[in-house]
């Protein structure tokens, strides 16, 4: 068997033609303005902030800084991934902008309730959404009082709901002895709200009667703990709220707090709200603050 010849095997393969032109060096010359548009976007879009309107900020910018970047890849051959890439963010991005903008058009107020947002909730950093939470768990209803009548009757009024005042004063008095007014975007019973216990029940120690036509907004024992049960995050805000209004109330009542001496009270005491309405009488504790013994202190 003779040897093959592989000198006149031997041949030369002719280079074809690359479906796509080959990238060989890098360029010398900066990218184009484009390219350096779309960077400045995405740099804009990740400094957004958090809630509804955050979100949008940051979906919006991102949307055009892919989509400039698409146009940038686009006009490169050499870039193919780079454009299907941004292609696809391009396109997530704007369909979740489309999603964000959408559910917060669907949120919308009353315009009162707007108010009691704005006053209340925005500042501590509630969304839309979960004040949309709160929102329907009133049925979002407002409530009127005419004027002279009674939310509360010292002594009969059953503690049941929690309430807002969302226009006009309300006169709250003890045995007929004026304590303070409740305003705007005050709750109407928050120490009775914070004095009770889910499974407990109870009945107002003072008499609440507006000075002029008042509405408000009020939210039902039961299904407002069944809201906290499901959302931890309302009740935090809720307890929040609540005991920030009581606060002021009870600084509001000590230009009228003095002891037997005459000399000012400050009034850090315990809630009354389960007190009978004699011994309340004997303890005249709105009026007079009894003076400890020094021996006793």
């Amino acid at each position: 068997m003779e040897p093959p010849d592989f000198e006149a095997m031997n041949f030369t393969a002719e280079p074809t033609a690359a479906a796509h032109p080959l990238c060989e060096k890098w360029r010398d010359a900066s990218e184009g303005s484009v390219f350096h548009l779309a960077n400045i976007f995405l740099f804009l879009g990740f400094m957004g902030g958090s809630g509804f309107y955050g979100l949008l900020y940051l979906f919006s910018f991102l949307t055009l800084g892919f989509f400039c970047s698409t146009l940038w890849a686009w006009s490169d051959s050499c870039t193919t991934d780079s454009f299907l890439w941004s292609l696809a963010l391009f396109a997530l991005c704007l369909g979740q902008m489309l999603h964000v903008a959408y559910r917060l058009r669907s949120v919308s107020f009353e315009k009162e309730f707007n108010e009691l947002y704005n006053c209340m909730f925005k500042k501590l950093g509630v969304s839309l959404i979960h004040f949309g939470e709160i929102v329907a768990c009133c049925d979002g209803d407002i409530h009127t009082i005419e004027k002279d009548h009674c939310f509360a009757i010292e002594g009969k009024t059953a503690i049941d709901k929690l309430s807002v005042l969302l226009s006009g004063r309300i006169r709250v008095t003890v045995n007929g002895e004026f304590l303070h007014y409740i305003y705007p975007f005050q709750f109407l019973d928050s120490p009775e709200w914070d004095s009770l216990r889910p499974s407990e029940e109870g009945v107002f120690q003072v008499t609440l009667q507006a000075d002029n036509p008042c509405r408000f907004v009020a939210w039902r024992r039961k299904k407002l703990y069944l809201l906290f049960a499901k959302h931890r995050y309302i009740a935090k805000i809720f307890a929040l709220v609540v005991r920030n209004d009581i606060s002021e109330k009870l600084y509001s009542l000590n230009d009228k707090a003095f002891d037997n001496s005459g000399h000012r009270y400050d009034l850090r005491l315990p809630s009354y709200c389960h007190i009978p309405g004699t011994e309340l009488e004997k303890a005249d504790v709105f009026l007079q603050v009894p003076v400890q013994d020094r021996r006793t202190v």
